[in-house]
């Protein structure tokens, strides 16, 4: 989840909204990249999730972070929430959920240098304190009760309202993780046809990541489960975006899109003030219930643009939100897909050209059926698996066009960063496919099995 916006000067006019989403233009030689993933932490002896305080918690685990290596702390009254260092930042999800929001980098080399080390400090606390994590799209037996709501004003807010607008938001909130990638783009034009290959494509993502088939003890029928809780989250701010495919589409077309998304919050002062289910129209207008006579900043419109959920996702920048969180390697392997798929232009359009001409409900039919059975999906005879090895060898394409070398130039470019996708592409097995082998195999049907076997 974001943190807080801040910095923004007051709504005068309703052209600030596109051109807040304009301003994130960048020439190509200043585009980054940012990786951000998710993971459960739990007690090594019982398997509990952490809960938030006590002395082996998520709140040792922030503190831990914060006195031996350096991050500063990000409080909530008085609750360590977060942390900052060095343009990163570590932030806590509703059930627990430990997130890296990696520092914008110039290379896949230097993003999985800032994971690797990441991961060794939290494994360094981790270790001390009795605790481990483990990288899964979906917590694998935790029940709603046994993950309490961490102390941030805005989940409280999020998890009263999930309840009355769909069927999965608070399993969403408390026993999701997903891993993504945050990148730039030049131009408006730029951005339309980033955003086209990543909404069109991400149900290969979803099947190339799927590793979230247990819930609640028992094989949940999906490879990601995470995908399909997200379905079910808010038909009002999640899913495909149909419209970003429709002539005109640009920053207004967005800036549009998300006016109308019900409101969940106005920060002001430390504090989340309830604005559910209210109008950002309204609050444009000096009407907002929640702010009578007040108008909104910049700061209220970017944090609002943190509230929609589709699969793809525009602010300053475009995120790709459709893989599930997972093994240590794959957490490079995500951004290395999407920057081989979208910051070379030959592979863009190769990539665009595989999917222009699937109508809404192709591109819906496959991010259904990519959740339920990831590469063995086939759509009217799109078989994802094929499809996937196609998308994988576009991204690498863009990889070797980049041409960025890393280990001091020993290594000539990113490409490496693909192999795990490459063996999943080699077997057909995506992580889920693996977790599934194990559990009707050497687990013998016990799902518990996969924290030893698979934790950080």
């Amino acid at each position: 989840m974001s943190i807080p916006q801040s910095g923004g000067g007051p709504i005068t006019d309703h052209s600030q909204l596109a051109g807040y989403l304009e301003a994130g233009c960048k020439p190509k030689v200043d585009w980054r990249i940012g990786t951000e993933h998710e993971k459960f932490g739990y007690c090594e002896d019982t398997h509990a999730p952490l809960p938030y305080d006590g002395a082996r918690s998520i709140k040792a685990i922030l503190e831990g972070l914060r006195d031996e290596f350096g991050w500063e702390g990000v409080n909530e009254g008085e609750n360590i929430v977060g942390l900052v260092k060095d343009g990163a930042n570590v932030s806590l999800e509703p059930g627990g959920q430990l997130e890296l929001s990696g520092a914008p980098l110039e290379t896949i080399h230097e993003t999985c240098d800032e994971v690797n080390a990441h991961l060794k400090e939290v494994q360094t606390v981790a270790d001390r304190i009795g605790a481990q994590f483990i990288g899964l799209g979906a917590a694998p037996e935790w029940t709603h009760e046994d993950m309490p709501l961490m102390p941030k004003g805005r989940y409280k807010l999020m998890d009263a309202y999930m309840g009355t607008v769909g069927t999965h938001g608070t399993q969403m909130m408390r026993r999701t993780c997903t891993v993504q990638v945050n990148l730039d783009f030049s131009s408006e034009a730029d951005m339309i046809q980033k955003m086209r290959v990543a909404v069109a494509l991400q149900p290969v993502a979803t099947a190339l990541f799927a590793n979230s088939p247990f819930f609640e003890g028992k094989v949940n029928g999906h490879k990601s489960w995470r995908s399909r809780v997200w379905r079910g989250l808010d038909n009002a701010r999640t899913g495909m975006v149909p419209f970003i495919f429709d002539e005109g589409f640009g920053f207004e077309a967005w800036a549009e899109w998300v006016l109308d998304v019900p409101m969940y919050f106005v920060y002001r002062d430390g504090v989340y003030i309830d604005a559910l289910g209210q109008s950002f129209r309204d609050f444009l207008k000096g009407e907002l219930p929640a702010l009578p006579g007040e108008t909104p900043t910049l700061s209220d419109w970017a944090d609002h643009l943190t509230t929609v959920f589709p699969e793809a996702r525009v602010k300053k920048f475009i995120e790709m939100r459709g893989a599930d969180g997972g093994p240590w390697r794959r957490l490079c392997a995500l951004p290395a897909f999407w920057v081989g798929l979208t910051y070379d232009q030959t592979a863009l359009d190769a990539a665009w050209d595989l999917a222009k001409d699937w109508d809404a409900e192709t591109r819906q039919a496959l991010l259904v059926a990519s959740s339920e059975q990831g590469l063995q999906a086939d759509v009217g005879g799109i078989k994802m698996h094929d499809l996937a090895r196609e998308v994988v060898n576009i991204a690498e394409l863009g990889l070797k066009n980049r041409a960025r070398p890393g280990a001091g130039g020993l290594v000539p470019d990113e490409t490496h960063f693909l192999n795990a996708l490459k063996d999943s592409i080699e077997t057909g097995e995506a992580p889920a496919d693996e977790l599934l082998r194990h559990y009707h195999g050497d687990w013998g049907g016990d799902v518990s099995k996969v924290y030893e076997a698979f934790k950080y």
